[in-house]
């Protein structure tokens, strides 16, 4: 069975909890929701939805991490987005207060083998226009770490795999 495509929305909210989560610690829903601008009623139904989804683990009163499935589509959108900025900086010669919004908008929508002859094209960058780490193809930082989010339980990432 294929799995079910992932909403723009839930997109969304996995690279927020990987971008709050990226120090190490969990995410709480209040963090979450201040992040994203909705309601924490909001917030905490789109995470009981990435919970069903196996995207997210919410532990009462613990926080919000991902599992490996939610870090890994929180990567490839910030890949996206990443590449998507330098692509439209350098290539399109938008000014660099306009790539953000471009970016958002196109993140979601890029198909594998476009990102790959984006990536190709730009020589492999390390870093978008404003600095920041791209993840390459493997979903890995230019430093060779492969994450910053926090990892799920043992357990339960064992019964997600």
């Amino acid at each position: 069975m294929a799995k079910p495509a992932l909403t723009e929305a839930i997109q969304d909210y996995l690279r927020e909890i990987y971008k709050l989560g990226s120090d190490g610690s969990r995410v709480s829903v209040t963090a979450l929701a201040k992040r994203q601008g909705v309601s924490s009623a909001s917030a905490s139904a789109m995470v009981k939805k990435l919970s069903a989804l196996d995207l997210a683990v919410h532990e009462r009163y613990r926080g919000i991490t991902l599992t490996h499935a939610g870090e890994q589509v929180a990567l490839e959108v910030i890949r996206h987005h990443r590449l998507l900025e330098l692509y439209l900086a350098e290539t399109l010669g938008l000014h660099l207060d306009d790539v953000h919004d471009e970016a958002e908008r196109l993140e979601h929508v890029i198909s594998e083998e476009l990102e790959a002859k984006i990536d190709r094209a730009l020589g492999y960058p390390t870093h978008d226009p404003h600095g920041d780490p791209i993840p390459d193809a493997n979903l890995r930082w230019p430093d060779g770490r492969r994450s910053t989010a926090p990892r799920a339980s043992t357990a339960r990432r064992a019964r997600t795999a």
